[in-house]
């Protein structure tokens, strides 16, 4: 429900860009939403998706007399995808906004093409703290990843937490994600014995688990993108890590 409380937000964000948008050529109001429509983060891609049609379904598709056009595209999540998709929205599309963004290396690509065009950005998922400050004309609807990471961070202690292994994809969104955990842990009295970092691409994380399982933490902290969750927990299983008291 918080999610798609949040994706409603997106798109009333969206939305309400059309009112100062008179100088337009047409009736038409158009979104390029850039999302990873398949691939590893497929999910998020396609949640957005529902979640801007949901919204159009309930409120209409209609805003001061300008018709609402949706224009999906799928960069599968890869960054040089992403900026060319972004480039032909702009200039043969003709976009009003550029929304969507699935991961960080996809909104930071698409950044300097808002900043020239002046075509506002909404980020609707990509997570890392400095996005925003890429482009003036980028706003963010969904979070960041400290925001997560410091409520881990105090909630860990009071429930008898206090050695911390973390594991984290290494790109934007997993070192904010460490960065910010680590430092909340320690400030609440606890100890972060060591910081792993798996590559984005084709990860393979049962070596660093069975790392894991060595230096006997009282627990594991993660963050993989989506998709890649499910392999972690079945091989957090797998290994019995669970039983071992992590």
């Amino acid at each position: 429900m918080h999610k798609r409380n949040l994706l409603g937000a997106a798109i009333a964000a969206m939305l309400a860009l059309a009112a100062g948008n008179a100088l337009a050529q047409d009736n038409t109001f158009r979104i390029g939403l850039i999302l990873p429509m398949t691939g590893q983060q497929a999910s998020t891609g396609r949640q957005i998706e529902a979640a801007a049609k949901l919204y159009m379904a309930q409120h209409g598709d209609t805003v001061v007399g300008k018709k609402v056009q949706l224009i999906v595209k799928d960069d599968t999540s890869i960054p040089d995808v992403t900026k060319r998709l972004a480039q032909e929205l702009v200039v043969n599309d003709k976009v009003n906004v550029l929304a969507g963004f699935g991961i960080t290396p996809s909104a930071l690509a698409t950044a300097s093409i808002a900043t020239q065009s002046k075509t506002p950005q909404v980020v609707m998922a990509a997570a890392t703290s400095s996005i925003t400050e890429a482009s003036p004309y980028i706003v963010r609807t969904s979070f960041t990843l400290p925001q997560a990471s410091v409520a881990l961070a105090d909630w860990a202690p009071r429930n008898g937490i206090k050695k911390v292994v973390t594991l984290v994809s290494d790109y934007g969104p997993g070192i904010d994600a460490e960065k910010f955990f680590k430092a909340r842990l320690q400030f609440n009295g606890g100890e972060v014995s060591e910081s792993l970092r798996v590559p984005l691409r084709n990860p393979d994380f049962a070596p660093f688990l069975q790392k894991v399982r060595d230096l006997k933490p009282d627990a594991l902290f993660v963050f993989v993108p989506s998709g890649a969750g499910a392999a972690v927990m079945k091989q957090f299983l797998e290994r019995g890590m669970d039983k071992a008291g992590i």
